[in-house]
């Protein structure tokens, strides 16, 4: 078991999530069960999926939240495009949030490949233990 709070890319995710909390808080009324709700619940899924990967057993469990993570990464930048669009936020801050959540794919990429690369060298020392003997 790992703790999630000491991960550098789990404090990113938590940080944007709290952004996101303050910025829809702004939208207007008519939009609260809609895109309010959708993007609150899919920027909260990527540090809750770091988490609860955290407190799993393993590194393929981890490696398996870390990509369900990213997935929700995806899904903001959509609706990040989206509130653009829709003009209930300005460009700045469209970029600033994009940047924000692009360098978290990032992180979590790196910890994935990491995570493989370290079961694959274990898988390969077993094995060669193995045709050893």
């Amino acid at each position: 078991m790992k703790d999630f709070r000491q991960l550098k890319v789990w404090g990113k995710a938590h940080s944007l999530t709290l952004k996101i909390y303050e910025l829809s808080n702004h939208f207007p009324n008519e939009k609260t069960f809609g895109i309010t709700n959708q993007i609150r619940r899919a920027c909260a899924s990527i540090p809750t999926n770091i988490a609860e990967g955290c407190g799993r057993n393993g590194d393929a469990e981890l490696s398996r939240f870390f990509s369900i993570a990213s997935g929700s990464a995806s899904e903001i930048e959509y609706l990040f495009q989206l509130i653009f669009d829709l003009k209930y936020i300005e460009k700045s801050k469209y970029d600033e949030l994009s940047n924000d959540v692009t360098e978290i794919k990032k992180m979590l990429t790196v910890f994935i490949q990491k995570l493989k690369a370290d079961s694959y060298k274990t898988e390969r020392n077993s094995l060669w233990i193995y045709t050893r003997m």
